[in-house]
């Protein structure tokens, strides 16, 4: 992946770790086939909403010698931006109900070009069911305020870090009983 950024003080650190792991434990971009579930953990949009909300408050406050926002209500997406968290959680409840997903990769860059890396990598197309994309209620508070489409930000937002994978159609009982993900569309 790439990590371009910027920076006020010209300080960036960039991470990259390294592992291993079982050969028949991993899942790769190109494994998803006709039929399989797509599915998402978490919600999707509350980093970019926050990531709006931030860059807002930056604007009005513009040339303030002290800045005070009032982001009461507004946790939830601040945190989604500013404090990322890797959902190993969801790959520890899938193990453990006995399901390997068919291919899968983490949201960073939006759902859309997600998707769109696992199709073009399993020479598959999908369909995707724009109500059954999870949202948190913060996001659709702040994508209201700002009159921003919701699902354009659900999309293409980005820095969710949630999980996008696939399952077998035959999986779909068991899938749908783990908390926190939800199915959204079919290869």
């Amino acid at each position: 992946g790439g990590d371009t950024t910027s920076s006020v003080t010209g300080l960036a650190i960039s991470i990259t770790c390294i592992g291993e792991a079982d050969k028949d434990k991993v899942v790769y971009r190109n494994g998803a086939q006709d039929t399989d579930l797509i599915c998402v953990s978490g919600d999707l949009g509350g980093a970019y909403m926050g990531l709006q909300l931030l860059e807002r408050e930056k604007a009005v406050f513009q040339g303030e010698k002290e800045a005070n926002p009032d982001f009461s209500g507004k946790e939830y997406i601040l945190e989604r931006q500013l404090k990322p968290e890797a959902r190993k959680d969801i790959i520890e409840k899938l193990a453990k109900a006995g399901i390997k997903p068919t291919a899968m990769m983490d949201i960073s860059d939006g759902l859309s070009s997600e998707l769109l890396h696992i199709c073009k990598a399993s020479s598959v197309g999908c369909r995707v069911y724009e109500d059954r994309i999870p949202i948190d209620y913060q996001t659709a508070l702040m994508a209201e305020e700002l009159n921003m489409n919701l699902v354009t930000a659900a999309m293409n937002g980005g820095e969710d870090y949630e999980l996008l994978f696939t399952v077998p159609l035959h999986a779909h009982d068991e899938i749908t009983k783990i908390p926190g993900v939800k199915v959204i569309g079919h290869i």
